[in-house]
C-alpha cells in the first residue's frame, strides 16, 4: 500500500508526521523508516518550510558536499528568531575556515588527555549527592552542571561562571524551543557577555593558543590577511559556550536510560571497562543528541526527482542515517562492537564535523 493516495494527502501526512513534530524517538523513528522507503526527500511546510533527507547515503553526500550544500543561509531548522548567524557553524569556506583551525587546534590529543583528570573529578563531585541520595535526575542534576564543567575547562573560564552557565544555556534552550525571541535574547545576552569578557581578558592576558580557545581565535586571520572581525570572534565563543551545553544531557539521559533497561549490558561495562569506548559509539549511534543540521543549496539541485531550489532548507537527518538498514544491520538495536559503527554520523560529517567530539569520547 503507498504511504501517500495524493499531493494533498502526501503534503498533510508529512506535515502531520511524528518524524517532524514529535519528541517521541519511537515514533520518530518508525516514521524515518517510511519515509526512507517511499519518500527519501519529504518536503514540510512547518517553520516556513523545508525538505527532510533519511537516507545514509544522501545525507552524507551531502555533508561532504559543502560548497553545493552551505550553512551561511540556514544551518538550523527551527532557527535563531533573531536571524543571527555565527562562526564557525553558519559560515562557509574560506570564511568558516579560521576559526575552525582555531577550535581544532585547542583539542589535539595531548591537550584532551590533561582535561580528562580534572573532568573526572567535577564528575565524581556531582554525581556524590545523587549517590547519597540514592537517585535523582540524572540529566538535570548531573549532565547539565557536568557540561557546563567540561566548557569552563575546555574555554579557561573562572570556576564561579560553571553554575551560571549551566542555569543560562539550560534556560535560553528552553527560550529556543518555545520559540520566544524576547527570552531567547535575554539569556543569550547573558552568554554573550560571558564570551566578550574572555575575549577582553585574552587581549591583555594571552595564553597558550594550544590550549585556550579564545587565545587560539585571536592568532588567525581572515581570508583577506586581516585579524578576524570583532562580531564574529565574540559570536565563536558564544557559540562554543552553547553547543556543548545541548548534547551532553540528551545523551547521557537516552545513556543511562537505556542501561537502566539492560542491566546485562550494565553489568558487562562494569567487569570490562575496555567495553566502553565501544559501546559509546554505539549510544551516539542509536540516540544521536541532535537529529541534524540544516543546509541550503547554492544551486538548483535534483535529488530524487525533486528540484530543490537555493533558499529553501534541506535538513540533513543524522539520527536517520544512523538507524539506515542499507547501511546498518538491526539498525534499532544496540549492538557492542559494531563492525562498521566507525560510519555512524552522531558527531556530523565534512567540514562542519563536531568540533568538540574529542571531549565527547572522553
Amino acid at each position: 500500500m503507498p504511504l501517500f493516495s495524493s499531493y494533498q494527502h502526501r503534503q498533510q501526512r508529512i506535515d502531520s508526521s511524528a518524524a517532524i513534530i514529535s519528541d517521541n524517538i519511537t515514533l520518530i523513528h518508525a516514521e524515518y523508516d517510511l519515509f526512507r522507503q517511499s519518500c527519501p526527500l519529504a518536503y514540510t511546510t512547518n517553520y516556513s518550510g523545508y525538505y527532510l533527507l533519511t537516507r545514509y547515503a544522501d545525507i552524507k553526500s551531502a555533508a561532504l558536499d559543502s560548497s553545493t550544500f552551505i550553512s551561511s543561509v540556514k544551518a538550523v531548522i527551527p532557527s535563531d528568531p533573531r536571524g543571527l548567524r555565527r562562526p564557525p557553524l553558519s559560515f562557509d569556506a574560506p570564511a568558516h575556515t579560521p576559526y575552525r583551525t582555531a577550535l581544532d587546534r585547542t583539542l589535539k590529543p595531548a591537550r584532551v588527555k590533561r582535561l580528562a583528570a580534572p573532568l573526572e573529578q567535577h564528575a565524581e563531585n556531582l554525581l556524590a549527592p545523587l549517590i547519597e541520595a540514592n537517585g535523582g535526575n540524572i540529566c538535570t542534576e548531573f549532565a547539565a552542571d557536568f557540561a557546563s564543567w567540561v566548557e569552563t575547562e575546555w574555554l579557561n573560564l573562572e570556576p564561579e561562571t560553571a553554575p551560571k552557565l549551566a542555569r543560562t544555556a539550560s534556560d535560553w534552550v528552553d527560550a529556543w524551543r518555545r520559540m520566544d525571541g524576547e527570552k531567547v535574547t535575554y539569556f543569550s545576552t547573558a552568554l554573550y557577555d560571558i564570551a566578550r569578557a574572555v575575549l577582553e581578558d585574552r587581549r591583555r592576558n594571552p595564553r597558550d593558543p594550544e590550549e585556550d580557545p579564545a587565545s587560539s581565535l585571536l592568532l588567525e586571520r581572515g581570508p583577506d590577511g586581516q585579524p578576524l572581525e570583532e562580531v564574529p570572534l565574540v559570536g565563536c565563543i558564544r557559540q562554543s559556550l552553547v553547543v556543548g551545553m545541548v548534547a551532553p544531557p540528551l545523551m547521557l539521559g537516552g545513556i543511562c536510560n537505556y542501561l537502566s533497561e539492560h542491566q546485562d549490558l550494565q553489568q558487562q561495562l562494569r567487569e570490562d571497562p575496555s567495553l566502553i569506548p565501544a559501546a559509546v559509539e554505539e549510544f551516539v549511534r542509536l540516540f544521536s543528541p541532535y537529529r541534524g543540521f540544516a543546509r541550503t543549496v547554492s544551486k538548483e539541485v535534483v535529488i530524487h526527482g525533486q528540484t530543490v531550489k537555493p533558499g529553501i532548507p534541506i535538513s540533513m537527518t543524522y539520527s536517520a542515517a544512523n538507524r539506515d538498514p542499507e547501511v546498518f544491520d538491526d539498525p534499532h538495536t544496540f549492538i557492542l562492537n559494531r563492525p562498521n559503527i566507525a560510519m555512524h554520523m552522531g558527531f556530523g560529517r565534512g567540514r562542519h564535523r563536531c568540533v568538540g567530539q574529542p571531549l565527547a569520547r572522553l
